[in-house]
């Protein structure tokens, strides 16, 4: 993988045609527009069919809508499924890049603890040379 790519950029190249498909899908259906654009469209129908002096194509009780309707929902919970799935898979996967990302960090602020610790204990030795010298010099 390109690491110069975000990882959701890197994921996103790994799916299918029908993955995307799947998620574009799930991601329209689960929006406000559709809702509001479904209801619309089922209030029109149905005042259509209603309102029809000669020919309706529907007469109540709608069952041609309610078919529509089952066809819809028939098709559109598994691709949901399929969509929650992979976001399932996105997640876990995106854990598992934090927890790698995680443990370099770890082993990196280790290094740097021991790093310090090291410029420390230099420190306190040259701090202790120059007071023996100091004691040397003042005993002389």
């Amino acid at each position: 993988m390109n690491k110069n790519k975000t990882w959701h950029e890197q994921h996103k190249e790994t799916l299918s045609f029908g993955s995307r498909l799947a998620d574009a899908v799930a991601k329209g259906m689960g929006s406000w527009k559709f809702i509001i654009i479904q209801s619309i469209l089922v209030f029109l129908w149905m005042a259509l069919n209603v309102l029809a002096f000669v020919h309706h194509w529907d007469v109540y009780p709608f069952i041609l809508l309610n078919l529509l309707f089952s066809t819809q929902a028939a098709y559109a919970a598994p691709i949901i499924m399929m969509a929650q799935n992979r976001q399932n898979e996105r997640d876990r996967a995106q854990a598992n890049a934090d927890y790698v990302t995680n443990i370099e960090a770890k082993v990196e602020i280790e290094a740097l603890a021991i790093k310090l610790n090291n410029i420390e204990i230099e420190k306190l030795d040259k701090i202790i040379a120059m007071l023996e010298e100091m004691k040397i010099s003042t005993n002389k």
